[in-house]
């Protein structure tokens, strides 16, 4: 921020940065304003890299860690190359400069549109973001519908920091979102892929959840889920999808990793479970059954939300895994333990446990086998004397009925 002041530009600290420190909280990143444009900051840092055609943006790095710079965005009055809307008023490129005062009035949310000055060390406000800070409200600048047309993903990111920051929605934004929720339908689905990523894996899982349900979006990033959600059994699934969210939640605060195939695995279960029971009334086996519905499921869902192919093939791994855990007889059990997915299906195993969705003893079972020796895993995964008997009585039979259909065949 120094260097652009001394090659005669201004520049302030905006956005959540300043947000989060007025709140108390370590912002996660800071993004520089600046009334250079990407061509000019580049030629005053070499460690700069421009980025982006929608929003043309400057990455400055340092080591691993970057500053987005970007410049003051103008008050476009009508379309050209620099702006494009399309024709439900979605903004496909946005390149037009301008001032401070103009650029105020392009951001989202009044308490992210807050500058801070280096100049003076002050707080500039244009929209009353101050205000809505004191009082925790969440207020879009200008027309809600306008803005959410504009960018329909501004309605996932109204919930996203309502839930993170502990703020209510205005109540215009609020009227607004599910009228429009299905403008998300027309969002590229790699872009609601990284949205989903920042909804579900902030730590405030749960509430984002409940949330983009009570608006109407979470339907349109995973209808089948959705639809699903709608036949309930002993509270299954709604309970699995709750508990894999607390989990998630839980892991984040206590400073441990959160996988996202996991937590997406646990959202398309349902829908997967479904199809599997379908496939199966037409007659497959089991194992192929869950395979084929996993496919199925899964290309269904990325029409909506993206997911890339190191994602999806772990989810197939996980479902893959569930139907194997109950042959628990001779070498398959320690077959089974040694798959590299092995320890995030048993995981999956206790969730549908802990939520009606599996037996219970099954997965203490897998439990007590993970933990025993050599020897009693073998005394495990070996015929009890019953299984034993009934196996010994068909086969004396069949040698019987084998017996009598020879002599009857001679005669």
């Amino acid at each position: 921020m120094y260097r652009l002041q001394k090659s005669g530009f201004d520049a302030y600290l905006v956005g959540g940065c300043v947000r989060d420190l007025l709140l108390g909280r370590e912002p996660k990143d800071f993004d520089v304003a600046t009334n250079a444009d990407p061509e000019q900051i580049r030629k005053i840092f070499r460690n700069c890299r421009l980025i982006g055609r929608r929003f043309r943006l400057a990455h400055v790095h340092f080591g691993r860690e970057f500053i987005e710079v970007a410049t003051f965005r103008g008050a476009g009055e009508e379309q050209n190359d620099k702006q494009m809307l399309n024709k439900e008023g979605r903004l496909l490129r946005d390149n037009v400069y301008g001032t401070i005062e103009e650029d105020v009035w392009r951001r989202d949310f009044t308490v992210n549109a807050l500058y801070y000055n280096i100049r003076d060390f002050s707080v500039v406000d244009y929209t009353g973001g101050m205000e809505d800070h004191k009082t925790g409200t969440l207020r879009l600048i200008g027309d809600p519908e306008t803005r959410f047309r504009e960018d329909p993903v501004r309605m996932l990111r109204a919930v996203r920091f309502a839930v993170k920051l502990g703020f209510k929605l205005h109540r215009d934004c609020e009227r607004s979102i599910p009228e429009l929720a299905e403008l998300l339908s027309n969002i590229p689905s790699a872009r609601l892929y990284d949205e989903t990523l920042k909804l579900f894996l902030s730590g405030y899982a749960l509430q984002t959840f409940e949330m983009l349900r009570h608006y109407g979006l979470f339907k349109v990033l995973f209808p089948a889920t959705e639809s699903s959600l709608a036949i309930e059994e002993n509270g299954f699934p709604k309970l699995l999808l709750i508990k894999a969210l607390e989990n998630s939640d839980n892991r984040i605060a206590e400073g441990k990793t959160v996988t996202a195939y996991f937590l997406l695995a646990a959202f398309l279960w349902e829908p997967v479970r479904m199809q599997a029971k379908e496939n199966m009334a037409q007659g497959m086996v089991e194992y192929v059954a869950y395979q084929e519905a996993a496919g199925e499921v899964i290309t269904r869902q990325i029409k909506s939300t993206a997911l890339p192919r190191h994602i999806s093939m772990a989810m197939r791994e996980v479902w893959s895994l569930q139907p194997r855990f109950t042959a628990r007889l001779g070498s398959k059990p320690s077959r089974l333990l040694t798959h590299p997915r092995f320890r995030a299906a048993y995981d999956f195993l206790l969730l549908r446990a802990d939520t009606g969705g599996a037996d219970p003893e099954l997965a203490d079972w897998w439990t007590r086998y993970q933990e025993a020796g050599e020897t009693e895993q073998r005394k495990m995964t070996q015929p009890s004397r019953k299984t034993q008997h009934n196996k010994s009585g068909r086969k004396r039979n069949y040698r019987k009925n084998t017996d009598s259909n020879t002599a009857g065949h001679e005669t």
